[in-house]
C-alpha cells in the first residue's frame, strides 16, 4: 500500500460535517502548533495552511468534496498508513463485470459468517479524538436521496431508484450490519450521477438500474434483446474504473439491476449467450441480490465500517 495521504479534514482534525466556525478554530489551533516561529515543522504548517485555504472557501470546499478529496491533495506525506488500512494482498479482488467465485476461506471450521456480526468501526471512535464522521452519522445504514436531476423521465427514474434503494435496504442491509447505502453520488469524472453505492468492509458496489417490460431477454454482452427490441444498459463500467482509481484500498464492482413493472424478483428472465463478455451483466432482482450480497459478504472483514472511505462517499452525495 502507498503511504496514506491525509485529507484536508484530517490535517485540521475536523469531521467532514465541520462548520465554518469549527474550521476556523481548528486552523488557529493547528497553526499555533506547527508554526515554524514556534518550533513547528514547515511541511506540516504548509499542510495546515493549504487545508484551511481550501475548506474555508465554500466553492473550493464543494469542488474538493465532489472530487472525493483528490483536488489539491496534500502532496507531502510523512505519515504511514493509518490504523485500519485494509489488507494489501488483493485477495478476493474481481474485475468489473467478472464472474463471482467462492474463494478458500482462512476461517476456522464452524465459525459464523463475519458479515453477520455487529459493525466495527475502523479507525475506532475513541474518546478525545475527532473522527472524520460523527459516530451517530456513521451508525446510520442509509444516506442520501434516491434522486437524479433531469427534465425528461425524471419521475420514472426517481421511482426506479426508490424501488432499488428499498430492495437493497430490505435484503442486503439487514443481512450485513456493516453495509452502508449511499443514494445519489456524483461522478468524479463527469456530470454523471451514480444512483447507488454500497460500502461493506473494503468492498464497494456501484449500482444502477433499468426498467423494462416483463418477458424473456437475451444478453449479448452489450445489449438486452427482446424480439425486435434492443435495450442498452446504463454505462456503469466507466464509473467503476474511476472509483477504483479513487479508492485503491477498496475492491470496486458494478451491478445493473433490471426491473419490471410487476416487481417480480424473478422477472425478467435474462438468458446470457454462451461466451458472452463485455459490459457489466444486467441481472434481475433475484440474481442481483444474490450476487451483490455474496460480493459484499465474501470480502475481507465485511463487518468493518471503513470510516475514511465512508467520509469520502458522504461528501460526494448530490
Amino acid at each position: 500500500m502507498p503511504p496514506h495521504v491525509p485529507s484536508h479534514y484530517e490535517v485540521l482534525g475536523v469531521p467532514v460535517t465541520a462548520s465554518e466556525a469549527d474550521l476556523k478554530r481548528a486552523y488557529r489551533r493547528a497553526a499555533r502548533l506547527h508554526h515554524p516561529d514556534h518550533g513547528g515543522d514547515v511541511i506540516e504548517f504548509r499542510r495546515v495552511t493549504l487545508a484551511y485555504e481550501v475548506l474555508s472557501d465554500p466553492k473550493r470546499r464543494t469542488e474538493y468534496d465532489r472530487s472525493y478529496f483528490t483536488s489539491a491533495p496534500q502532496q507531502e506525506s510523512a505519515r504511514g498508513a493509518g490504523a485500519g488500512t485494509p489488507p494489501s494482498s488483493g485477495a478476493g479482488r474481481t474485475t468489473p463485470g467478472g464472474s463471482f467465485r467462492a474463494r478458500a476461506a482462512s476461517r476456522e471450521a464452524g465459525r459464523r459468517n463475519p458479515s453477520g456480526e455487529p459493525a466495527v468501526y475502523v479507525p475506532p471512535f475513541a474518546p478525545g479524538t475527532t473522527p472524520l464522521v460523527p459516530a451517530e452519522v456513521a451508525a446510520r445504514a442509509e444516506h442520501g436521496i434516491p434522486r437524479r436531476r433531469g427534465l425528461f423521465g425524471a419521475d420514472a427514474r426517481i421511482q426506479r431508484e426508490l424501488r432499488t434503494a428499498a430492495l437493497i435496504r430490505r435484503q442486503v442491509l439487514t443481512s450485513i450490519p456493516a453495509a452502508r447505502l449511499f443514494n445519489g453520488l456524483r461522478s468524479p469524472a463527469s456530470s454523471v450521477h451514480i444512483a447507488h453505492a454500497v460500502l461493506a468492509g473494503y468492498r464497494l458496489a456501484l449500482v444502477d438500474s433499468m426498467l423494462v417490460p416483463a418477458g424473456n431477454y437475451a444478453w449479448d454482452g452489450a445489449h438486452l434483446l427482446h424480439g425486435g427490441r434492443v435495450v442498452a444498459p446504463p454505462r456503469l463500467a466507466e464509473q467503476v474504473r474511476h472509483f477504483q482509481n479513487l479508492f485503491p484500498e477498496l475492491n470496486v464492482q458494478g451491478f445493473v439491476l433490471v426491473q419490471t413493472p410487476q416487481e417480480n424478483l424473478h422477472e425478467p428472465v435474462i438468458d446470457v449467450r454462451r461466451g458472452t463478455e463485455g459490459l457489466i451483466e444486467p441481472r434481475n432482482a433475484a440474481k442481483f441480490l444474490r450476487e451483490l450480497t455474496f460480493f459484499l459478504a465474501s470480502g475481507p472483514q465485511p463487518n468493518v465500517v471503513f470510516v475514511p472511505a465512508f467520509a469520502r462517499l458522504l461528501t460526494g452525495l448530490h
